[in-house]
């Protein structure tokens, strides 16, 4: 699989698997392969079944990041949680195999939040691991500030996210810049 977008929380019926599913639109209308993957598919018991001295021992997990690992690219759907980002991500960072497969692969961030600062600190926070794990993060976030006002009926309200969409996924693609 070319690219892969994960959904970044476990939270039932969360609006940021909509703004996966926008994006998986986007790249699909670009001739993309993608798939879309959500955290709420791994396994309830993960943190206790799948890592460290159970590394390797649950089947479900394992399926799920062979899915995942399989991508040369990756797009992250990243809410705001208590100004970062949702715990269930992080475990699942942690759960990859070591060394990481992210290491050396392009990732595009996209930060939602019901509050005005479209989960800045979580991109943030997370840019850095990132960085740590030697991945290439794309430059350009996407930060969907309100996003219940911005995103309704599976489309933006403000014409500007789409634009700044297609501008962030050129750069994580490697469209030439003009």
């Amino acid at each position: 699989m070319a690219i892969s977008i994960l959904v970044g929380t476990n939270r039932p019926l969360a609006r940021s698997l909509e703004i996966g599913q926008y994006y998986q639109k986007r790249l699909q209308a670009r001739g993309e392969k993608v798939q879309l993957l959500s955290l709420d598919e791994l396994p309830p018991d993960f943190a206790f079944s799948a890592l460290y001295q159970a590394q390797g021992k649950n089947e479900k997990f394992n399926a799920f990041v062979e899915k995942f690992v399989a991508s040369e690219k990756f797009i992250f759907i990243v809410p705001e949680y208590n100004g970062s980002f949702p715990g269930i991500l992080k475990t699942f960072l942690d759960g990859l195999p070591y060394p990481s497969p992210l290491r050396y692969k392009k990732i595009a961030l996209v930060g939602l939040s019901t509050g005005v600062q479209g989960a800045t600190l979580a991109l943030s926070h997370l840019t850095d691991i990132f960085h740590y794990l030697v991945a290439e993060v794309v430059a350009h976030k996407v930060r969907i500030p309100e996003v219940h006002k911005q995103f309704q009926n599976q489309d933006f309200i403000n014409p500007i996210y789409p634009k700044i969409i297609e501008e962030q996924l050129d750069l994580l693609i490697g469209v030439p810049q003009v």
